[in-house]
């Protein structure tokens, strides 16, 4: 590459580390890194390890972009990408760095997060979020005009910071130039450094440790009365605790100090509002009227976001924040002394059994609750109330479960496709993507034709790859905005990928209370719209904000058409473009239209009065009091498990769905439909139906009779999932098995197996003919099992079978006594019971399979209870015998105890009788 004239913007000043480091602890590690960066060069890599406000957000990124200037000798101005998990704190991080520089934000520091973009040519570091790395990447893999990645706090183990760190140790070994740097606020750290140096194939990456900056820590306990969660989730009895805990610890620490402000951490969006709106109430009772309650979660405006990360202003009233785990480890919140931690969190979690993922509430781990009470103490001493008791800290989970491990893979395994690594293949990766996600992913993907039979990314999934919305989504945008408009879809989308709350679990009512602008959500959630919109327009231009979005939708799906060929419909996906499907959709149905493009298998139902069956086959229930009860089809965005009334006794709750109708479902759900003749053996019987299915769900089903081939079929599922006992084993036909199984146990082949796994593998071989009658309508009680059991006899040895394993045993007295021989897996004897007196004169106990087996005696009573079970009889008559004797004779006069039993006949009959 021929070297770039200096740039203009270059010959200004580098960033100026002393004054920007000053009062930050990581300023003292700074010497540390720069030698380890500068030994290195080009492609220097480190790991960075400092607790959260020791300042390595502020002093890294500048002290890279400084390292790479000199190295670049004035030929043109490095380029630094920093990797923030939130836009919230890329924003934030972005904002203090540029104030600590002396510039403007969008100068030499800027961000690009999405839907924003606060960049210019001479911006020499740039605070991105992940997604948007991941997605310039997809579009650059060489990343051509960057020279440094930082990657920040690694530790949280988000999905996409994962699959950055397995992807930039591919780019570096392809470039010899770009330096990675990886920081983590927990000791996670050797972990990193050794993925760092992988891709260098030596050792670990240099690990630059800094000391706390933690001022001393006061830990409160203030566990509420109640539990923390009901069916419904987090209890608001609970959150009320919180909020009043929260309000009464301010106002106490205001008394000492006015300076003080507080940070106060619940789980979720809901509960930030119903703690906030607790606060305030409780506030304008008390003294500390004046404070001002802020609150802070992805929902929020950037503007309203920014205030509250914000300092307070000088002279500014007191201020309570309360946040979601935004606010855990990647900013800081200036002016915090004070902690109250629910120790709630929400955590991506994956329902195999039920194919959904959503976010649930849990107990934080221990190294988050750590995180959240460090935030009192960074600038100063300062108080953490945690709102349950240290039984339930220590119970906590050490540290959060990477996303990789419990979320939904999709979007992840086309990215990894997109990539040139299907399922992680050949990558570096923290972890490994579980097995089963990793293939339910990938299902999905190759339903919307996202990737082929290789597992490789189509054109259209490069397509989709591009968009920054889950593929599925991505898919009904596309597809969605040519039948109902690109507004309609792209306002679905919107709503559905914003993680916003609907009402009732009603998406209508959300939608509308969004486009009213009442809700809190309203404003962001317009501009995402807007954006989406834009994505499905020739016109359009790109809205991607360094995403690498292309121009617009129709040109997207010229791309994904073009590059693959049929691509979707080789797939077996729904229809490759929204043109194919055909139909007209009333403006009432657009968003469950969209919604069941993106999510087919959530096609649902009623089947009770507020519970439904998806085409998946899950059921699932609305919450109680939904608006949208009564409705005979859902198209369900979202759904996760749950307990209590609000899941309609399922298991699992709808949290959000728009209505559509039965044929609009089967138009968007068009390649779950089918039609065809189910056979069941059932109740003994072959039984046939003529269904029409949309997944799961039957939309009609009619009797009809089976054929030849479907009753077999039919009969055979019933034997391989019931086994013989579908067919039932008659007295006769258990006995000869018993046999049959003994002398294969002991003598092997040519004498055949009889266990239920080797009778069912070769059902051909001796149960054809029966098979073929149950299979035309026969009846299972008229079939005996004892006949075709007898064909696997082998000949001619079969006809010494009577011989080795006889039915009955002739004993003395002359009386043919039945033989019960073991079960076929059972290693037990065979057994003759038999009253005692029958049995005088016996000496030689008889031996069954060519004298292999002893038989086992059960010696009965007159009245037929066991007197003795033994295999040597003339033991028995010689010994145990004179014991049983004496205490039988008394009980039992009429039958003969004789004092010698070798020489005494042997009787079935009473002393009378005889």
């Amino acid at each position: 590459m021929t070297p770039a004239p200096p740039h203009p913007a270059h010959s200004a000043r580098p960033f100026d580390l002393e004054a920007i480091g000053a009062g930050l602890v990581f300023a003292e590690s700074l010497g540390q890194l720069a030698a380890v960066l500068r030994q290195g060069a080009p492609a220097a890599t480190a790991v960075v390890q400092a607790p959260p406000g020791t300042g390595k957000t502020t002093l890294v990124p500048p002290l890279v972009a400084n390292l790479l200037a000199a190295a670049l000798g004035g030929t043109r101005p490095p380029r630094v990408v920093v990797t923030q998990p939130r836009r919230v704190a890329a924003r934030s991080a972005a904002r203090r760095l540029a104030f600590l520089d002396g510039g403007r934000l969008g100068g030499r520091v800027g961000y690009t997060v999405r839907g924003e973009r606060r960049t210019g040519p001479e911006t020499l570091v740039e605070f991105v979020t992940p997604g948007i790395l991941v997605r310039r990447l997809l579009t650059d893999p060489g990343l051509e005009g960057t020279d440094a990645v930082v990657l920040d706090e690694v530790h949280e183990r988000g999905l996409e910071t994962d699959l950055l760190l397995g992807m930039l140790g591919e780019v570096r070994q392809l470039r010899g130039d770009l330096t990675l740097v990886a920081m983590s606020a927990t000791l996670d750290a050797p972990r990193f450094a050794s993925l760092l140096g992988a891709g260098d194939g030596g050792g670990p990456a240099p690990v630059i440790d800094c000391p706390s900056a933690l001022h001393p820590l006061e830990v409160r306990w203030a566990p509420a009365a109640a539990p923390r969660l009901d069916g419904r989730g987090v209890a608001r009895a609970f959150l009320d605790h919180v909020a009043d805990t929260a309000a009464a610890a301010h106002t106490e620490a205001l008394s000492r100090d006015a300076g003080i402000d507080a940070l106060v951490f619940v789980p979720g969006a809901r509960e930030v509002s119903q703690v906030a709106a607790r606060i305030r109430d409780r506030l304008r009772v008390q003294a500390g009227a004046g404070t001002e309650v802020l609150e802070l979660h992805g929902q929020v405006p950037p503007d309203l976001q920014d205030r509250a990360v914000s300092g307070r202003e000088p002279g500014g009233a007191p201020r309570i924040i309360v946040s979601t785990a935004l606010a855990e480890s990647s900013l800081t919140v200036p002016g915090v002394r004070l902690v109250v931690d629910s120790g709630l969190a929400r955590e991506p979690r994956r329902d195999a059994a039920r194919a959904m993922t959503g976010l649930v509430t849990v107990s934080c781990s221990r190294a988050s609750a750590d995180q959240r009470a460090g935030r009192a103490a960074r600038q100063g001493p300062g108080t953490v109330v945690r709102c349950y008791d240290q039984k339930g800290f220590a119970a906590a989970p050490a540290h959060p479960t990477p996303e990789i491990a419990a979320a939904d893979l999709t979007a992840a395994a086309l990215v990894l496709a997109c990539w040139g690594a299907p399922g992680g293949a050949g990558l570096a990766l923290p972890d490994a993507p579980p097995r089963a996600a990793l293939e339910d992913a990938v299902r999905t993907l190759h339903g919307l034709g996202a990737v082929d039979e290789s597992g490789r990314a189509t054109g259209l999934g490069q397509t989709l790859a591009r968009i920054p919305a889950d593929p599925r989504l991505a898919r009904a945008l596309l597809d969605g905005a040519a039948v109902v408009g690109a507004r309609a879809a792209a306002e679905t989308v919107a709503a559905v990928a914003g993680d916003l709350r609907a009402p009732g679990a009603d998406l209508i009512r959300l939608l509308s209370g969004l486009r009213s602008g009442n809700d809190p959500a309203a404003r962001r959630w317009k501009e995402e719209a807007a954006r989406l919109q834009r994505l499905t327009r020739p016109e359009g231009g790109n809205s991607g904000a360094g995403t690498g979005a292309p121009a617009g939708g129709a040109e997207l799906r010229a791309q994904g058409a073009v590059a693959e060929g049929a691509g979707a419909e080789e797939s077996g996906a729904a229809a490759s473009g929204a043109e194919e499907l055909g139909v007209e959709v009333p403006a009432a149905e657009a968003t469950g239209f969209v919604v069941a493009l993106a999510f087919p298998e959530r096609v649902a139902r009623r089947v009770a009065d507020s519970a439904y069956l998806l085409a998946s086959g899950t059921r699932a229930g609305l919450p109680a009091g939904s608006p949208l009860a009564g409705h005979e089809w859902l198209a369900v965005a979202e759904v996760s498990r749950a307990q209590g009334r609000d899941a309609a006794g399922t298991g699992a709750v709808i949290r959000a769905a728009a209505p559509l109708e039965a044929d609009t479902a089967e138009a968007a759900a068009g390649h779950l439909l089918t039609d065809r003749v189910q056979a069941r053996f059932d109740g003994g019987k072959v039984a046939a139906r003529r269904e029409r299915r949309l997944g799961a769900i039957v939309l009609s089903s009619t009797p009809v009779r089976a054929s030849a081939e479907e009753g077999r079929d039919a009969v055979a599922r019933a034997l391989a999932d019931g086994g013989l006992g579908t067919v039932g084993w008659s007295p006769a036909a258990d006995a000869l098995r018993r046999r049959m199984a003994l002398v294969h146990r002991e003598l092997g082949p040519p004498w055949p197996d009889v266990s239920e796994p080797a009778l069912l593998a070769r059902l051909g071989e001796w149960l054809a003919p029966e098979m073929e009658k149950l299979a035309g309508g026969a009846a299972a009680g008229g079939i005996d099992l004892a006949e075709p059991l007898r064909r696997l006899l082998p000949w001619p040895e079969a006809s010494r079978f009577g011989q080795l394993a006889p039915e009955r045993l002739r004993v003395p007295s002359g009386s043919m006594v039945r033989i019960d021989y073991p079960e076929p897996d059972d290693a037990g004897r065979p057994v003759v019971a038999v009253k005692l007196q029958e049995c005088f004169g016996w000496a030689q106990t008889p031996r069954l399979v060519d004298g292999r087996v002893p038989v086992l005696f059960h010696l009965l009573s007159p009245a037929g209870r066991p007197l003795a079970v033994t295999d040597d009889l003339a033991s028995f008559w010689s010994g145990p015998y004179a014991q049983v004797r004496a205490e039988m004779r008394g009980r039992y006069p009429k039958h003969p105890w004789p004092e010698d039993p070798w020489t005494a006949p042997a009787t079935a009959r009473t002393k009378n009788r005889m």
